[in-house]
């Protein structure tokens, strides 16, 4: 159960590997233009609302996944409510922003900028008219920690363009 990314593509995408797909997002218009570009994929439910107060089945989904919004929501309230939403087993997986704060941080921003600009220059990155934008709020260090607090065994990795990766299997309940 991805956040619906720009015009549904991550939903999309997982559609095409998945039975069912639930895409959620805030933006009436990035559901608008994910409803039209997925039109008669019936694998794929896309709602619109609050990620944190949707009504959706608990414990059901063998796979849920946040890219580039979660910074748009309650850290601490978000982690657990996918976590909630995991069967036992389910993988969850979050890639973000956050906001660099010390040397290291900066130099590694610094260093990665050219493969930045490359990558985005290859890929003509853009995003669509109307997506939510938001500065994290959060640094680097604070993500990791909350995560290890949070989503126990977490792993946690820092990529290139400006993001870092969380990986974590909801475990199966002790017999």
């Amino acid at each position: 159960m991805p956040q619906a990314s720009p015009g549904g593509l991550l939903a999309r995408k997982l559609a095409g590997r998945a039975k069912h797909v639930t895409g959620v997002d805030t933006s009436p218009d990035m559901i608008a233009c994910a409803r039209w570009t997925a039109a008669g994929d019936t694998q794929l439910a896309l709602v619109e609302g609050d990620f944190l107060a949707a009504e959706l089945p608990g414990a059901e989904y063998d796979f849920v996944c946040s890219v580039t919004r979660i910074h748009h929501m309650d850290f601490e309230a978000a982690p657990v409510r996918m976590r909630e939403l995991l069967r036992p087993g389910g993988t969850l997986v979050v890639v973000g922003p956050a906001r660099e704060t010390n040397v290291t941080e900066w130099a590694a921003l610094i260093a990665a900028a050219p493969i930045v600009r490359i990558t985005k220059g290859l890929r003509r990155a853009r995003g669509p008219r109307g997506m939510p934008v938001a500065d994290p709020q959060m640094s680097y260090g604070q993500v990791r920690a909350a995560a290890r607090l949070l989503l126990p065994g977490v792993r946690y990795r820092r990529r290139v363009l400006r993001r870092y990766a969380l990986t974590w299997e909801k475990p199966w309940p002790a017999r």
